[in-house]
C-alpha cells in the first residue's frame, strides 16, 4: 500500500536505507518515483530489475537549496505523483514538479494529496492543464484531528450488485462532498440504468442505488479518473445489452497484477466475450445462456476477487479462489457479502 510514499522519506534519512518486498511487489513498477528522488540527488542501487524493488536509497549528503526541478512520468499511477508531493514541502527550496505524460491517471488521488498537503499547513499551486504541481518549502503540522473517508472505491461491489441482481443497496456515512475517484461511482452508475439517491436516515446520509437487473451499456467509457473500480464497472457491463470500450486505464497492467489481462482471462472463462485494447478494455455482449460457472482467478488481487463475487449474483456455480486477498481492503469482505445476500 505504502510501497510509493515511503522510498522519499529515505531523502532525509541519515544513512542508506534498504527497500524489499515479496514477490508480487517486484513485479510493481517504481521507477517513476525513484527518477523523482535521484533528480533530488539521492542514489538508487537496484538489487535486482531496474526500477523496481529490491533497491537500496542512499540520500544525499545536502539537498538543493534552491527550488528543485523535477520531471516524471507518471502515467503508469498517480501514486508516483503523490509520493514526490508529499515529501516536497520539506525540501529546503520546495519543488516544481512535472508530468511529462499526455494523461494523468487517477488525478482525484493526487488532488487528495494536494489537499492534505495543504491541509497541513503547506502551499501547493497544482497547474493540472499544464501537468505541474509547485509546492513551497514550509514547516508541516498535522492538526489535533483528522477525518479520514471511508474508501469509496470499496463500495463499488456492493452498489453494482442493486444493478447485476436487482434490488437496492445502501451504503452508510457517504460524504457530500469528496475528491476520492471513489465519489465518481454514483454517477456511473446512473449511466449504466441505476437510480441513485442520498438519503439521511438516523442523521446518517447513505448512497442508495436501486437497479432492475438491466445494465445500460457505455459505448466508449473513459475511467481515466476512476481506473481502480474498473474491475467492478467490467463485472456489471459483462451482463449489458451493448459494447463498451472502457478507456483510460492502459496503467491498471502495473497494478497488483496485470488486471486488463486478468479481467479478459476470467470474463472469457465464464463464457463473456472481452479483449484488451491499447488503453483499455472492450467488453461485448453475449446471450444470457453463453454465460456458465467456473472455477475463477484472483491473482492474489483483492479487486479480482470482488470482480468474481459479482459475476456470481447472475451466473451459477462461481467458485472463487483464494478470496481472503480481499482482507487487503476488506478484511471482512465474505461476511458484509452474505450479510448484504441474506437482506
Amino acid at each position: 500500500t505504502v510501497m510509493r510514499f515511503v522510498p522519499g522519506l529515505a531523502l532525509f534519512a541519515d544513512g542508506p536505507v534498504n527497500f524489499d518486498g515479496d514477490e508480487q511487489a517486484y513485479a510493481r513498477p517504481m521507477k517513476p518515483v525513484l527518477d523523482g528522488l535521484e533528480q533530488l540527488g539521492a542514489t538508487v542501487d537496484y538489487h535486482g530489475e531496474v526500477g523496481r524493488l529490491p533497491f537500496t536509497i542512499t540520500p544525499p549528503a545536502t539537498l538543493p537549496a534552491a527550488q528543485a526541478q523535477v520531471s516524471i512520468d507518471s502515467s503508469g499511477s498517480s501514486q508516483f505523483i503523490s509520493g514526490l508531493l508529499l515529501i516536497s514541502s520539506k525540501l529546503p527550496g520546495g519543488l516544481h514538479l512535472a508530468h511529462t505524460g499526455e494523461k494523468t491517471p487517477s488525478l482525484p488521488h493526487i488532488r487528495m494529496t494536494v489537499a492534505d498537503v495543504t491541509g497541513a499547513g503547506g502551499a501547493v499551486e497544482a497547474d493540472e492543464s499544464a501537468r505541474t504541481w509547485t509546492v513551497e518549502p514550509r514547516a508541516m503540522q498535522l492538526s489535533s484531528k483528522v477525518t479520514v473517508e471511508p474508501d469509496l472505491s470499496n463500495a463499488a461491489p456492493f452498489l453494482g450488485a442493486a444493478l447485476i441482481a436487482g434490488g437496492t443497496v445502501r451504503v452508510s456515512h457517504w460524504p457530500e462532498t469528496t475528491t476520492q475517484p471513489g465519489g465518481l461511482l454514483p454517477g456511473y452508475l446512473e449511466q449504466m440504468g441505476a437510480k441513485v439517491s442520498f438519503p439521511t436516515i438516523d442523521g446518517v446520509r447513505y448512497c442508495e442505488v436501486t437497479g432492475d437487473g438491466t445494465v445500460r451499456g457505455l459505448g466508449t467509457f473513459d475511467l481515466t479518473a476512476a481506473g481502480e473500480i474498473a474491475p467492478s464497472l467490467a463485472a456489471i457491463l459483462v451482463f449489458a445489452d451493448k459494447s463498451t470500450d472502457m478507456v483510460g486505464i492502459g496503467h491498471l497492467r502495473g497494478h497488483e497484477t496485470n488486471r486488463l489481462e486478468a479481467l479478459v482471462n476470467e470474463i472469457r472463462r465464464v463464457g463473456g466475450a472481452a479483449e484488451e485494447l491499447p488503453v483499455g478494455l472492450r467488453i461485448e455482449p453475449v446471450p444470457a445462456e453463453t454465460l456458465h460457472g467456473a472455477v475463477m482467478e484472483t491473482y492474489a488481487d483483492h479487486r479480482m476477487a470482488t470482480f468474481a463475487a459479482m459475476l456470481g449474483l447472475r451466473i451459477p456455480d462461481i467458485e472463487v479462489i483464494n478470496v481472503s486477498t480481499t482482507r487487503k481492503t476488506l478484511p471482512d469482505f465474505v461476511g458484509m457479502w452474505s450479510g448484504m445476500l441474506r437482506q
